[in-house]
């Protein structure tokens, strides 16, 4: 997705001048371009799904819905959310330690495939399943041994982790099944890692887990027409201009479906951040600029109780500086130019850095930072509530 940091400072700029400026800003036209270009260049057998954990603001999943297969929950809130505005959108269900009250509620919803993750809670949907007198179908979530070459700084699977079925218990879930037909076993689930950034390491990835579900088909005399592939597409913030190539992802996977023979296959994938990431921007307001120990350093309104994305990822964002002239005191406005600095927010803590060693041309008390690639993973699992500092605006630019 292309950035418009121009169509986001017109914005800033339109805002009343005297309010200080504290706001999630998001370019849903962009959003919609995006999401079409990316089903678009998918091979004809596939399917996205969204993980609305990136980011589950009902005007972006509206957004996103006509141009997606469906969502995928991660938990009994999201199932409701989704319900509760999308009655009819096909919805899949995933993740570590659902609840049998998140189970039942799967499928009093209609939730069209659960992903599972264990034996025991095999054993718990088949019991619920049976209460119901409802057929349930799944998906079993394998975690797969991975080469060390092909992990990422964030990994679900490849070692020993709470996600997923380890290999050596595929025999007993799958003869488990045999015996429960209130459990309609579709196919297999692979969410391995995460923050992927390299397309041809990928696609290694999804090779290895075609080759393996061919291997148990033929093994267990399967005849699976499912596999998702999960998603795990990452966003370049240390070097924004180097982002994962979808087009290269989407040539080589037509290729590998070809190869390995599974025209006929339907393959889903529900990426999350990758979706969503670029069409968010963080705006935080600078109320003060001082100088320590040899450094600057930047306090902006806000913080990592609003923007929790830098902290999580371990990185300096990236950001832009919009001027803003208005100045509404009788004293010196104070700024720097040509120089770093460190951007922090209002917390009680050194740890509430947004960037650090940030080269800037100028910045002044007032201006607006603009921090981009804020669509994911950025409120949606901020600390909001610490210190009961005011929460940030939301504006959804058409």
């Amino acid at each position: 997705m292309q950035l418009n940091i121009d169509k986001i400072a017109d914005s800033i700029r339109a805002m009343p001048p005297e309010s200080p400026v504290c706001a999630y800003l998001y370019d849903l036209s962009a959003l919609q371009r995006h999401v079409g270009a990316l089903t678009a260049k998918l091979p004809a057998n596939c399917e996205m799904f969204y993980a609305v954990k990136a980011n589950s603001d009902l005007p972006i999943l509206q957004t996103i819905a006509p141009l997606v297969t469906g969502f995928e929950a991660a938990s009994g809130g999201e199932v409701h959310w989704l319900r509760r505005h999308f009655p009819e959108l096909p919805l899949i269900f995933g993740g570590p330690g659902k609840t049998d009250a998140e189970l039942a509620a799967a499928l009093d919803l209609n939730v069209e495939l659960l992903h599972v993750e264990s034996i025991g809670e095999l054993h718990r949907l088949a019991w619920i399943a049976r209460q119901k007198n409802k057929q349930v179908k799944v998906l079993l979530r394998i975690n797969l041994p991975l080469d060390p070459a092909l992990s990422t700084s964030l990994s679900m699977g490849g070692h020993a982790t709470q996600f997923g079925i380890e290999p050596a218990q595929r025999e007993v879930c799958l003869a488990f099944l045999k015996q429960h037909p209130e459990l309609n076993c579709q196919g297999f689930h692979f969410h391995l890692l995460s923050h992927q950034l390299d397309a041809q390491a990928q696609l290694q990835l999804i090779d290895l887990c075609f080759q393996q579900t061919k291997n148990w088909c033929r093994a267990y005399g399967l005849e699976h027409a499912m596999l998702n592939i999960g998603g795990g597409f990452g966003i370049n913030y240390r070097e924004p201009s180097q982002q994962f190539d979808w087009q290269g992802f989407s040539d080589g996977l037509k290729d590998l479906i070809v190869r390995h023979n599974l025209e006929t296959w339907k393959i889903r994938l529900e990426p999350g951040r990758y979706v969503s990431a670029a069409c968010g921007y963080y705006l935080a307001q600078v109320i003060d600029i001082k100088h320590s120990f040899g450094r600057w350093f930047v306090i902006c309104q806000g913080g990592s109780h609003h923007f929790r994305t830098p902290y999580a990822q371990g990185h300096s964002h990236p950001f832009k500086v919009i001027a803003k002239d208005y100045w509404p005191y009788p004293f010196k406005r104070y700024g720097v130019e040509q120089t770093r600095i460190t951007v922090c927010g209002q917390l009680c803590t050194p740890k509430d850095i947004l960037a650090y060693d940030a080269a800037v041309t100028r910045v002044r008390m007032g201006d607006v930072l603009v921090f981009p690639y804020a669509g994911a993973y950025a409120w949606h699992i901020s600390h909001h509530d610490f210190l009961r500092h005011p929460h940030p605006e939301h504006i959804y630019l058409a």
